[in-house]
């Protein structure tokens, strides 16, 4: 049974993975470039600083990083952030280790990539007022391009009726003991992960699904980049 949350707002600590390897952004930690002038880890950290909801925050980073992300975190008054973590080798570990770094009161845990930057304060204040109604929640968009599926050689498969199909975001929200337990029973079955919902859905949980932000994109490849700057200087007013 998850907790029910009526009479006081559960506490709520931010996850956030960051120690990416950069493969397909040609070896450039992508976390440390400038976004508009500000780093794009930094545009991430703000956003969750900002939300009403959001308690405090633990950030996973590459061990050579940890000094860069605490000196950022105190630069730009992320006062919110109570640690700065040595992550894991997979995305999933790291999430796991911030996750056994929360606060002991805390009730839910948002995981959020520390690559996307442009998500505001209030997809993540929803995202978290959701999880504590049904326990796990992501925010998501309906898929505008046709998606085929397609066997080893290219050829296509099928075609997928894109009515039914969802891209997820983060933050991603769920029940605190609910995502370790979760996390721990996909580490311990050597299950490959998409994402923090997969591991729930492997319990057999449900995941509930709210609407999304079609300008909360990930930084995946320099042209990423490109498209966050637009969006940036057009909320600065500045195009």
């Amino acid at each position: 049974m998850f907790r029910l949350f009526r009479k006081k707002r559960p506490k709520c600590t931010a996850l956030v993975p960051a120690a990416g390897s950069a493969q397909r952004m040609n070896g450039v930690n992508k976390l440390f470039l400038p976004l508009c002038g500000v780093p794009v880890l930094v545009r991430t950290l703000t956003s969750l600083q900002l939300s009403r909801r959001v308690d405090e925050i633990i950030v996973a980073a590459r061990e050579q990083d940890i000094e860069e992300v605490s000196r950022l975190c105190k630069e730009y008054a992320v006062t919110k952030c109570k640690k700065v973590i040595v992550g894991g080798a997979t995305r999933e570990a790291s999430v796991m280790r911030a996750a056994m770094e929360a606060s002991r009161s805390t009730a839910l845990l948002a995981v959020h990539d520390g690559a996307r930057p442009l998500v505001t304060p209030d997809l993540i204040d929803r995202a978290i007022e959701a999880a504590a109604r049904y326990g796990a929640v992501a925010p998501a968009l309906p898929l505008k391009d046709t998606v085929k599926r397609i066997k080893e050689g290219g050829e296509v498969d099928r075609t997928l009726k894109r009515e039914a199909l969802r891209a997820v975001q983060t933050p991603q929200v769920f029940d605190a003991d609910l995502l370790k337990a979760s996390l721990h029973a996909a580490f311990e079955a050597g299950a490959e992960l998409t994402d923090d919902c997969s591991a729930v859905e492997r319990l057999g949980k449900v995941v509930f699904l709210i609407d999304g932000e079609e300008e909360n994109l990930k930084i995946t490849t320099p042209v990423d980049m490109l498209f966050a700057e637009a969006v940036l200087r057009k909320r600065m007013g500045s195009v």
